[in-house]
């Protein structure tokens, strides 16, 4: 009979393999991109998780270059904020600690003059 050890379960000091939105922070990202694409603005999202940063990458269009990233890095947590709005030229539109509150630049994209 052959006794094998228990494979531990990492412990909490090992990083995690990628980063990912949670259910509450997609649901806040989703809820703004309905409305966009309820608007006609937007068409298209694209969602990529890495080591260090998760990306939800917003489209006019499918095959264009995203008008839009919203990116999370927690390595930034303790310093500018974790969570990021990237314009389509790389500019960092908003950033912080609370991501409804850097959505809040998206929204005013939606509200315009009514002729």
């Amino acid at each position: 009979m052959n006794v094998q050890n228990p494979t531990p379960f990492p412990g909490p000091s090992s990083p995690p393999e990628q980063v990912a939105f949670d259910r509450s922070e997609l649901g806040l990202i989703l809820a703004v991109y309905g409305r966009m694409v309820a608007a006609g603005e937007w068409r298209d999202y694209g969602m990529s998780f890495l080591r260090e940063v998760a990306v939800f990458a917003i489209f006019r269009r499918t095959a264009e270059h995203p008008l839009y990233r919203i990116e999370k890095r927690p390595r930034l947590r303790n310093k500018q904020g974790m969570y990021a709005v990237i314009g389509m030229d790389g500019q960092i539109l908003k950033r912080g600690h609370d991501l409804k509150s850097v959505l809040r630049v998206l929204e005013r994209k939606l509200i315009r003059a009514v002729d």
